[in-house]
């Protein structure tokens, strides 16, 4: 017995109320709906539908099992239509919003091979600071440097990231040596502002956690500015890695206090991926997620 076709017999029969009317939607006979139902209830042990010269009548197991089977039914047709767009191509316009540095350093290299690959896929990249809200900004998804904590979403963590004090040879070679946390206190470090309150870094080494309130002479809300000013021997920034490997790896810039954790907001880093919840992913969105996270775990590189 086909059992995903009898429920659909059984959920057939209890629209129309009739063997032969879900025979002929079927193009089965009536003897065969019923029969087919039969063996379905010969299975279960109980009576789904009570026959009678008149009518067809759902009994109280058969109406339950109908809402169940309905919402099986639903899951398969669901399934199926999910497997069936993997296999078309994804077109359609992606609203994709960053954070500027993430945006800039790893998303927009890696457009023109996403271009190539998928040409019907129009990519939308808005860069920001700004936290936004999904459905009421109109984005299918959201670069996040933290978890997203609002019901309705879905995340998935792309990779993992650190962030890590640097600054130039200049500036290190001619300030006081920095060996622990306390010795910021001494430097110039240069901060992401958002509200002016007064900015702190946190460390974390052998699971003991300090807190140093950093002195500042330049503040910004944009990474890509404080990434200029470590380089021009401003002072210390705090970076994410995948921002500052290639000026590691020139020698353009130092990183400082290696053996700590370092952080501005909390130590559960990463690149999150951030999109609506829902039974089926959109295909386009599918695509960029895959495409992104491939692309880039296979050029990132252990930061010096």
């Amino acid at each position: 017995m086909d059992k995903l076709r009898a429920m659909a017999l059984l959920v057939a029969t209890a629209e129309t109320g009739s063997f032969s009317q879900t025979g002929r939607k079927f193009g089965l006979s009536p003897a065969s709906v019923s029969r087919q139902i039969a063996e379905l209830e010969d299975q279960l042990g109980v009576t789904l539908v009570l026959r009678s010269t008149r009518n067809l009548v759902l009994s109280e197991a058969g109406q339950l099992y109908v809402r169940q089977a309905e919402m099986i039914l639903a899951s398969v047709d669901a399934a199926d239509a999910g497997m069936s767009a993997m296999q078309q191509a994804p077109t359609g316009v992606l609203r994709v919003h960053s954070r500027t540095m993430f945006g800039v350093a790893v998303l927009a290299p890696l457009q023109v091979d996403f271009a190539r690959q998928y040409p019907d896929v129009t990519v939308e990249l808005h860069l920001s600071e700004k936290a936004v809200r999904l459905r009421e900004d109109g984005y299918d998804l959201d670069f996040r440097i933290a978890p997203p904590q609002e019901a309705g979403l879905m995340r998935k963590r792309l990779f993992l990231s650190q962030r890590i004090i640097v600054a130039s040879p200049d500036y290190l070679d001619r300030m006081l040596p920095i060996e622990q946390p306390a010795n910021l206190r001494a430097h110039n470090c240069l901060v992401y502002w958002l509200n002016g309150d007064p900015v702190t870094w946190r460390f974390r080494k052998d699971r003991a956690v300090e807190e140093i309130q950093v002195p500042s002479n330049f503040a910004s809300n944009n990474g890509q500015v404080l990434l200029e000013a470590a380089k021009a021997g401003q002072g210390l920034a705090l970076l994410d890695d995948y921002t500052v490997a290639a000026d590691l790896a020139s020698g353009r810039l130092r990183r400082v206090l290696g053996d700590y954790r370092t952080t501005n907001t909390t130590f559960e880093e990463g690149i999150y991926a951030t999109f609506l919840e829902g039974i089926q992913i959109p295909q386009k969105l599918r695509v960029y997620l895959d495409f992104v996270s491939e692309s880039w775990a296979s050029k990132v590189r252990a930061v010096p």
